[in-house]
This record gives C-alpha cells, structure tokens and sequence, in this order.
C-alpha cells in the first residue's frame, strides 16, 4: 500500500496558543473597529491573515542567526546572499532592503520618479499587489491590470490563472510611447488572483513583448518558489526538470526582480531588489541608500541575510513545496466540502473564499469579504484578511469605491506553522458561519480611513 503522506519535518519548539470564547471575541472586534489588523495575535486562535514573516524558520536558519555580520560595510553575510541569489535567480546583482514594500519603494523611484514625476505613466501587469499599486499610484502613474480573464471566474480550471493576457500586453505596448511605460511587473505567484501562477509560457511570451518595445520585465518575486512548483506540476515539458532547473529559466526572462523575503524567504524579515544590469543597479543604489542603508545591509542585519540565504534554498526543496501546497489544497477540499466555494484551482499560499458566493444577501457597498471575515473571528478566533473592495482602494481620480471583478477573503497560511488538525479546525468554522449565512443580510461602513492603502488602519462600523 502507498505510505501515507506526512509534513517533511518535526517540532523541536511550541508556541502555546490560547482560545477564547465568543462573547470575548464580540467584545475585541468591536473595540478593534471591525479591522482584523487592529486585533491583539494573543486575541486570535487560527492566524490566517498572512503569510508574510510568519512562517517558522529551520535549525539552519537559527544556525545562520548566530553566524552573522554585523559589520556596516562588506559583511559575509552579504556576500553569503549574493552568492544564493546569484545561484538561485542567476541575477548577478542585489540590493538588500529591510521588506518587499522597501524594494518596491526603491525600484518605482529608480523607473517611475519621485513625487509627482510619475503623472501619466502606466504600469502594466497581472493584478498587481496592493502595496504594488499603491507605491505606483503614489507617484501619481497607473497600475494596469492585464491579467487573463479566467483569472475573474472562481469556478474556471485554468491551471495558470496568474497569467497575463498576451494579446491585451501587445495592444497596450503599442497604444503607448516607451516613455509612458517606465516598467512592466508580474507577480508569481499571483496573489490579488488567488495566489495563482503564472506559466512559464507566458513568462516567455511577456518577455519577448516587453524587450521588442524596450519596457523592462520586473518580477514580483515574492512567492517564486510556490510558482515554479506549479510550473513543474502542470505545465507540460517540465515535470521532469528539478524546481532549480525551473527557478532559474523563470528569472532569465526578467531584467529584475523585487522580493518579500518573508515569504518564500522563510524568514521573519528581509526583501531585496535582484538586477541583471550594473547601470540599473547603481541607479537604483541611491535610493537605496537613501532609504535603506548602505549596498551591503540595506535595511537588513547580517544575521537575517544569513537565515533568508538558507530560506530560499529550502523553499526550493520539493518535498517541502509539496507539503506546502498539499496543506493549502487540504484546506481547500475541506471547505468545498462543506459546500464553500473557493477559487480553484487552489492557489499555493493561501485557500480564497468566494466572499459574494458566500454572503449573497450583503450589499456589495457593504464590504462583503470584510464582513465574512469578521463573521470567521466571531465564530472560531480565526483571523483572514479581505481581498475586494477595500483593498482596492478609492479610484485616485474620482475617490469612489473601486469594486473588483471579485469579492475574495484569504486564508493565507503560514509555512511549517500549523498542524492539518488546525485546517481542520478553519473548515469547521467556515462550515458554522455557512450554516447561518442567510441571517447575514449586512455588512460595514467605512468611519475613517488613509488616503491610500486604507484597508490597513480603516475604522469601521456595522451598518444599520
């Protein structure tokens, strides 16, 4: 008989975590002015609001904590990264910076400008992440969401639902001089889709289209690992070449790449910009060390660049990237079971609800995903994160709510933290909130919220 499966390590520390009853829960989430970010980690029994920085790290990388460089210039720790970097990504060039909004901080005043120099230019790409947007919108320039449209229909199989839509690219890059498009970026894999990848096919093909119209290729390398397990998963030409093999075709497309460490990292901080080209590199070393520190620590210590040179090198070990996606899937055929619908095919970080399938009695003005995932914390302590309309923000121009194509919340998990009995324990309080949907007729209203990036620090309240 096949051997069961099981997780490709073992526990040597706990953390103990604690659950609450419901009246207490009622009582926190209130004070918390319905913002699931505002909520105390003590107050939460199931921590599904992401993966970024939460995920637990190796005896090797606890190791490297006590190897590292603390020195201001030139630290080995640096020159350990780099070489991974090199190895892994094949980009001979990096910039630390202390997370992945720190690298994109960077790279958009490297290509877009400061302040207002980005007005009227446009940045093309697949659902672009919300910091993403925001840092592009903030110099005033526009994100382009090219995404293929099989990416909007929750039920449609399409196993590369990250992909950008090769046709709608050309057309754009041909609408539109250079000088308007300062950089194209794809995100693998794609989280504002579902957490979906992006195939090697049209990493190629968006490539070639980016290099004919001399707009260079960024890549939103944040889950990398998870996307080219995908790649070797399901597309065909690939099953038999190693995640390695896979990782470094991805990246040979791109002239860059920016990266949240604290995901396929594996480490509690950290990001980097990765360069092909040295003159790009020195540009963007200004900034760098303008807002992040110098070349060789960026915004990072030592010892974290030692963890993260270890962390990357295990995110592309597969029997961990199959027990990584296999938990995510696990969760995901739980929740369908119970008659939830999920985006499918199922991501590689995190299970995406269908917030509108879900609670079809709640106006769309009333946050709807937002709401679902306070209706989850009441019932069981589990805290997600909404992925609609109030991560999208107000349109810039005319400050209105801009709804999405989908009203998603996500389940983001956090890597070798929680047991298949936790996701067991989300199913079940999914199930619960299922089972008394119809009595869930209303949602929120906004009290206060920032100008950009609101869905941070938002008050809200229940609407009457």
């Amino acid at each position: 008989m096949d051997l069961p499966w099981a997780e490709p390590w073992r526990a040597k520390t706990i953390e103990p975590i604690r659950r609450s009853t419901r009246g207490e829960r009622e009582s926190w989430i209130a004070d918390a002015r319905y913002n699931l970010f505002n909520l105390r980690s003590d107050r939460v029994y199931i921590d599904l609001l992401t993966d970024s920085g939460t995920g637990a790290m190796s005896a090797a990388q606890w190791a490297e904590m006590m190897l590292g460089d603390e020195s201001y210039a030139g630290a080995s720790s640096y020159h350990k990264l780099k070489a991974t970097i090199e190895e892994l990504l094949g980009m001979p060039y990096f910039l630390p910076t202390h997370q992945g909004r720190a690298a994109e901080n960077v790279l958009m005043s490297t290509l877009i400008g400061v302040g207002s120099e980005g007005a009227g230019k446009l940045v093309p790409g697949n659902s672009h992440f919300d910091t993403t947007k925001g840092h592009i919108e903030f110099r005033k320039a526009h994100a382009v969401d090219l995404t293929v449209a099989e990416a909007f229909d929750t039920q449609s199989l399409h196993p590369f639902k990250g992909d950008v839509d090769l046709r709608r690219l050309k057309d754009f890059l041909e609408a539109n001089p250079r000088e308007r498009v300062p950089l194209c970026i794809i995100t693998v894999t794609c989280n504002s889709s579902g957490g979906q990848p992006v195939s090697m096919a049209n990493l190629r093909a968006s490539s070639e289209l980016c290099r004919k119209f001399g707009v260079p290729l960024f890549l939103d390398a944040a889950r990398f690992a998870e996307n080219a397990w995908f790649i070797k998963r399901r597309e065909k030409g690939y099953a038999e070449k190693s995640v390695r093999e896979i990782v470094r075709e991805m990246f040979s497309y791109a002239d860059g790449a920016t990266m949240s460490s604290k995901k396929d990292g594996i480490v509690n901080i950290g990001g980097f910009i990765a360069f092909r080209s040295r003159e790009l590199w020195e540009k963007a070393s200004t900034f760098n060390i303008m807002f992040e520190g110098f070349n060789t620590y960026g915004g990072m210590a030592g010892r974290d660049m030692g963890a993260l040179s270890a962390g990357l090198r295990e995110a592309c070990e597969e029997d961990y990237l199959e027990a990584r996606v296999g938990q995510v899937a696990y969760l995901g055929e739980k929740l369908e079971s119970h008659g939830i619908t999920c985006q499918k095919p199922f991501g590689g970080h995190a299970i995406f609800i269908d917030a509108l399938r879900f609670l079809p009695a709640v106006p769309r003005a009333e946050y709807v995903a937002q709401t679902l995932g306070i209706e989850a914390y009441i019932e069981g302590g589990v805290r997600c994160v909404e992925i609609g309309t109030l991560l999208a923000d107000r349109d810039p121009d005319t400050r209105q709510d801009r709804y999405p194509a989908l009203e998603l919340l996500r389940l983001a998990i956090p890597r070798r933290v929680y047991s298949n009995d936790h996701m067991d324990y989300v199913a079940a309080t999914f199930a619960n909130v299922f089972a008394r949907r119809d009595s869930i007729r209303r949602g929120l209203r906004v009290v206060r919220e920032a100008p950009i990036l609101r869905h941070f620090t938002v008050e809200l309240e229940r609407a009457l």
